[in-house]
């Protein structure tokens, strides 16, 4: 149904809107998030590392355009003909002023092949300028605005740190819906006090607000973060890999299958990374995902 997956990946979205390889270039564009400037506090969320959950990114001394440069380099003889689209990554994407924050997209857009822009940011940074300025660039390239929520419940708000409540999500979501802009959402699975229950709930949820992707990882301990301070002090049970591929199949079969799936595995930096160490080999992850659908007749969407 999706060329050689079972499921509706961004890779096949993708190829399917521009005939061609279209690779998602990460760039630091040097924002920060309210969670860590003493907005809303300081710290950030709990499993967040110092780099902004953007650990595979470009270097944020470097100007955008040199970072871009830098990644098509290394691309360019294995897809020569490839198409790129520019993912601000790291912290919250949307959280400076408007000409900032469009001297930063215009920059990204000028780059030769680029037709399209991903933008990471929060649910609390997106207030009607930001709309108005986001609806101007959804007119001219393709965008999607990807919104990291993690879970619907307050006890994991609380926990994560994120520092808004799912009212503020609930606007954001809204809003971008009504000016036709892409909305992805992250959704974390293993926080501690959250099951199976717990994730459906969360997806369900997502599903009604009528994202149009999401991604789905694992919980990343990561060192030199306030999640392996806390780890340290209460460990929590980590899924192992068969049980993280069994759940990932589970999950897949509930997603409408107009949704695009963005992500079924993180890989966190394999040097910073405390647990669970068997997400760093995310090769072997996506197999197991793919031979389990296999194995067990599923595809999207295929238990709605």
């Amino acid at each position: 149904m999706w060329l050689d997956k079972r499921y509706h990946s961004l890779d096949y979205e993708l190829k399917k809107v521009f005939g061609t390889k279209v690779i998602k270039l990460s760039v630091d564009g040097g924002f920060t998030c309210p969670t860590r400037d003493g907005f809303k506090g300081y710290g950030g969320c709990i499993f967040c590392s110092s780099r902004g959950s953007g650990e595979f990114s470009g270097d944020r001394a470097l100007p955008i355009k040199s970072q871009l440069k830098n990644q098509i380099s290394l691309l360019k003889e294995k897809w020569p003909e490839a198409k790129y689209i520019v993912y601000f990554q790291n912290f919250s994407n949307t959280y400076a002023d408007i000409k900032t924050l469009k001297e930063k997209y215009d920059e990204a857009l000028e780059f030769d092949n680029v037709v399209g822009l991903a933008i990471a940011t929060r649910g609390d940074c997106l207030d009607e300028d930001v709309i108005k300025l986001l609806k101007t660039y959804n007119e001219k390239t393709f965008l999607w605005v990807e919104i990291g929520l993690q879970s619907i419940h307050k006890h994991s708000e609380e926990f994560i740190r994120r520092g808004y409540g799912l009212e503020a999500f609930d606007r954001a979501i809204s809003a971008l819906n009504q000016n036709n802009i892409r909305t992805v959402t992250h959704l974390i699975l293993n926080l501690p006090n959250e099951t199976k229950k717990h994730y459906i709930e969360t997806l369900n949820y997502l599903v009604e607000k009528q994202i149009w992707g999401i991604k789905l990882h694992m919980l990343h301990i990561l060192k030199n973060t306030d999640l392996e301070s806390y780890y340290k002090i209460h460990p929590f049970d980590i899924m192992d890999a068969d049980a993280y591929i069994s759940l990932i199949c589970d999950l897949i079969s509930i997603i409408p299958e107009e949704i695009v799936i963005h992500r079924l595995t993180g890989d966190g930096s394999k040097e910073d990374l405390i647990a669970p160490l068997w997400s760093a080999n995310k090769r072997y992850i996506l197999n197991g995902i793919n031979k389990e659908l296999a194995k067990r007749n599923l595809t999207q969407g295929c238990n709605l």
